[in-house]
């Protein structure tokens, strides 16, 4: 059976990936989307594990190409997701979270059918500027600009068919597995396995 393309998005500091880490943790049958990024891998970070890191003229290359399902630019970098490794995934029965922003899920829902799309929302924006501030990574400046990105994307959310208020992890991870759970289940993707066990009566 076909995997299914997950679409997770949210703003920066809501938790979207650790809670994406998690889903790909618990369920066997699924797999994370590697993006490719224009960006410097920050400390810990491997190639091929969380971003397959590529400079200008790589990304440029793969545009001029048609590699990509998805790009776009985000804080001054640029991410996509390849075509091709994700077909790989999605045909081999895979079931894929592709953790993006908002520009890039609505490219990757026009141009395949059956995603399962969640936004992700922190408490408040005042607990998304502690959360950017408590891990560390970006500079006052950069929260600053982060916020205001996040206003503009909280917006999208309508966009979505899902969204988790991730207020507590464990919990907004309940709800994240139950939307998983309730969409493998979704009576139009298991006809074919219906099919096999009762085609005599189908």
């Amino acid at each position: 059976m076909r995997g299914i393309p997950f679409i997770v998005s949210a703003p920066s500091g809501a938790g979207k990936t650790t809670l994406c880490k998690k889903a790909v943790d618990f369920f066997e049958d699924f797999r994370h989307s590697i993006s490719y990024t224009t960006r410097r891998p920050r400390p810990g970070e491997t190639d091929g594990v969380e971003y397959r890191f590529i400079d200008d003229a790589a990304f440029d290359a793969m545009i001029e190409r048609g590699e990509f399902i998805e790009y776009a630019g985000v804080y001054g970098k640029r991410y996509g997701t390849s075509k091709k490794d994700l077909e790989a995934l999605l045909s081999g029965g895979f079931n894929v979270i592709l953790e993006i922003d908002v520009q890039g899920a609505d490219r990757v829902r026009e141009a395949l059918d059956g995603t399962v799309s969640i936004f992700i929302l922190p408490p408040s924006i005042e607990a998304c500027e502690k959360r950017l501030v408590s891990r560390g990574k970006d500079g006052p400046e950069d929260i600053k600009r982060r916020l205001k990105i996040a206003e503009d994307e909280i917006r999208k959310t309508p966009d979505y068919d899902y969204i988790i208020i991730n207020d507590d992890l464990e919990e907004a991870f309940g709800r994240m597995r139950s939307i998983i759970v309730a969409e493998k289940a979704r009576a139009l993707r298991m006809m074919g396995v219906v099919k096999e066990l009762f085609g005599g009566i189908m």
